[in-house]
């Protein structure tokens, strides 16, 4: 597939504000009126919460083919060559679907109060596929009824393609609401021309050479993550009790930290700014292949975090039909493929890497570790806790946004 001049499509997409906030964070100004929008969505029952009673089977039995898919993503992420999509033109010419592909999801929070208010009261948001992180926001939508449950059994390229590692996710057992658009590491990345040394445990934060050359993550969901690994500690399965010693683990390496960084922690470290830096798995390969190749993403021997971006359904979306047509094509190694050689985070199906290597003769994105990962890397990852209620993901918040501020 032949792509635009000029820079690599997933380095523009990485600087986006899209990436900056990829995780939804509860930050600046907005914070407490999003916050008072998100204590009043989970009280079950009330009159502003979605009818969680359906009969799904017969939902889908009911449901019609409309021949129409209004489909919501985030920007740059999808295959696109002078701004036209080769598996959106194959869905619309194998299904005879027409597609409405709007890049409109910014950031999970405020996609959130956007559409909550409408799902509450019942209403279409005009989307039938949607695609949130795994964190706070998207276990609201679930537990509040806001996405349709999925009917299996018309997805057998899933069940037949799908990676282990999207099956069955802690956020959403069974994958009853979602199927993973894409994956992406956290690790640590590192320039082995200033540490002269290879990276291979979150303890290498401590060496004293190091000291003022270490990035940290300002989204805090990422960055207590990483200390909870480093005692040990799954942070899926972690406690308060746990935070707090993680919190006191990064208290500890806090004078070493030379800042708390949003994107622009890549930046700096190509330019030498920091040396060892928390680090994505998508962006690190971005770096690589635009100019700084020499750059490291390492697994720490801790163990790394998982995120997934994930397709679903809201509630009244008017072409749910549609919707699983789509998710189902896409997990497909030829479509997936395509998709992958463009967006280049970790793909849902690992027979794409094939694809990707002798159909489109991509060698770079199918030998890649960070794109098609061995068992044992996916072994070693971790999923995010996930937080049963807001009190719980306030109290999570306060604990490490205290690190970073202060």
């Amino acid at each position: 597939m032949s792509r635009e001049p000029g820079p690599s499509p997933d380095l523009l997409r990485g600087l986006t504000s899209a990436r900056v906030s990829r995780r939804g964070l509860l930050a600046g100004g907005g914070a407490a009126a999003l916050a008072a929008l998100l204590t009043g969505c989970s009280i079950k029952g009330s009159a502003a919460s979605a009818d969680t009673d359906v009969d799904w089977a017969a939902f889908w039995k009911a449901a019609k083919p409309t021949g129409e898919l209004n489909f919501a993503n985030w920007p740059l992420y999808i295959d696109s060559d002078h701004g036209k999509s080769e598996s959106l033109a194959l869905f619309r010419e194998e299904t005879g679907i027409d597609i409405d592909y709007q890049a409109v999801i910014q950031d999970n929070a405020t996609f959130y109060a956007t559409v909550s208010p409408i799902l509450r009261a019942h209403g279409g948001t005009g989307y039938d596929v949607v695609v949130m992180t795994n964190g706070y926001e998207l276990t609201e939508m679930i537990k509040n009824g806001f996405v349709c449950e999925l009917d299996h059994s018309r997805l057998p390229n899933f069940a037949k393609y799908a990676s282990d590692s999207v099956k069955d996710p802690n956020y959403d057992p069974g994958n009853a609401h979602t199927v993973v658009w894409q994956t992406g590491f956290t690790g640590l990345a590192y320039n082995p021309k200033y540490t002269g040394r290879r990276i291979t445990s979150f303890e290498d934060l401590k060496d004293p050479a190091f000291k003022g050359r270490i990035g940290l993550m300002s989204d805090n969901t990422e960055l207590g993550s990483l200390a909870l690994l480093a005692l040990g500690i799954p942070p899926e399965d972690s406690t308060p009790a746990d935070w707090r010693k993680a919190q006191a683990w990064l208290r500890e390496l806090r004078p070493s930290v030379s800042g708390f960084y949003d994107q622009s922690y890549i930046n700096r470290l190509e330019n030498g700014d920091t040396w060892i830096t928390q680090a994505w798995s998508g962006d690190v390969f971005q770096a690589q292949q635009s100019g700084f190749p020499d750059l490291e993403f390492v697994t720490p021997d801790e163990g790394q975090m998982t995120w997934h971006d994930n397709m679903m359904i809201p509630r009244q979306a008017a072409n749910p039909v549609s919707a699983l047509a789509w998710m189902d094509f896409y997990y497909t190694p030829r479509i997936a493929g395509i998709v992958e050689d463009y967006v280049n985070y970790v793909c849902p199906v690992p027979a794409a890497e094939d694809y990707v290597r002798d159909e489109l003769d991509d060698a770079a994105v199918a030998d890649s570790p960070l794109v098609f990962p061995s068992e044992a890397v996916l072994a070693a990852s971790h999923e995010f806790r996930v937080f049963q209620n807001y009190d719980e993901y306030s109290e999570w918040n306060g604990i490490f946004n205290a690190v970073v501020q202060s």
